[in-house]
């Protein structure tokens, strides 16, 4: 089978498409013929070797995909050969053929389309899970999303908005912005021309915003921090910007709690709540609540120009392989 690999840390320009072995599958797995898998800011951090797991080389990078299954290990039995699925994957998605623990993968519903669902699970499951079993969002109050226009900030946005949240949308331009209000951002801020800080309060009437869903971090860290209302939560998704430092004082004063999300936790130690999260999400998805938005397709063979994409935070929406 044709696969992206990686055999050594470093850019996406060093991976290269080469004739592989397919991978076979535990008694706990599944095999896909992957139609298309989706890039992921995660991927360009693991083939460097940054990732919260490095897998042993030679290896494709691929955190998520979709198609038709192959070959069932011998104690799966919520799928067979032929079964359509979308799958979250530990690597593997940049493959004709990838491997994944049945626990993660999930049939696609009717009506969606191989782009949507090999581009659905990682940023909605883990917006979800963030906003939902993290923050705890409510009714009623205000979410502030970073990077709000980018693949994962998207899905915040809307997700947002079916918990019933006022959402105040922050990107880097007009643009991009003008594309989180089609997706239900009540609130705007370009942050290349206005003060975060100063723009959530004006917004707010001064009492800051609930809940900041921050994928960027860097710089913008700090001015989301002083933009949460008493008793605000701020979720740590990811570090586009760079990795901040918090100084404790600033969550004392007024009440405030930095809390971190990872999408690993809910799939290795809580997946009773991935599977709640993810049977919402379909539910939304059916009921036209959320518009998953793919803007960029590349062959197999384009998979370093598609992460540099996201490298390069050109990226707007969800950028896909196609495969088969």
């Amino acid at each position: 089978m044709r696969a992206m690999i990686c055999r050594a840390w470093g850019a996406p320009s060093q991976l290269n498409l080469e004739e592989v072995e397919p991978p076979q599958p535990a008694a706990d797995q599944v095999r896909i013929k992957v139609s298309a898998s989706c890039v992921n800011f995660a991927d360009t951090i693991m083939i460097q070797g940054h990732y919260q797991t490095r897998p042993d080389f030679p290896f494709a990078p691929g955190l998520e995909a979709c198609g038709e299954v192959f070959e069932c290990g011998s104690a799966v039995t919520r799928f067979k050969p032929g079964d359509r699925v979308m799958a979250m994957l530990g690597h593997g998605g940049f493959a004709e053929q990838a491997i994944t623990g049945e626990a993660d993968c999930f049939p696609v519903p009717d009506g969606m389309s191989d782009d949507i669902a090999a581009s659905f699970l990682i940023g909605y499951v883990s917006s979800h899970v963030a906003i939902r079993w993290q923050s705890k969002l409510e009714a009623g109050e205000t979410l502030l999303v970073l990077g709000a226009s980018g693949g994962v900030g998207l899905t915040a946005v809307e997700i947002g908005k079916a918990l019933g949240a006022r959402v105040i949308a922050a990107a880097s331009s007009a643009e991009k912005l003008e594309i989180t209000r089609q997706h239900g951002a009540d609130e705007l801020i370009d942050y290349k021309r206005d003060s975060l800080k100063a723009r959530v309060a004006e917004i707010t009437g001064g009492a800051g915003a609930d809940v900041c869903y921050d994928p960027v971090g860097g710089d913008l860290f700090d001015e989301a921090l002083s933009s949460l209302a008493w008793g605000g939560r701020i979720l740590v998704i990811g570090f586009v910007g760079g990795i901040p430092q918090i100084p404790a004082n600033r969550l004392l004063v007024k009440n405030r709690s930095a809390m971190g999300s990872s999408l690993r936790y809910y799939r290795e130690i809580r997946p009773e709540l991935l599977r709640t999260s993810v049977e919402e999400l379909i539910g939304w998805w059916q009921d036209g609540k959320l518009k998953p938005l793919v803007t960029q397709k590349f062959p197999l063979e384009e998979v370093p120009a598609a992460m540099a994409e996201l490298l390069e935070r050109r990226a707007v929406g969800r950028v896909v392989i196609t495969v088969a």
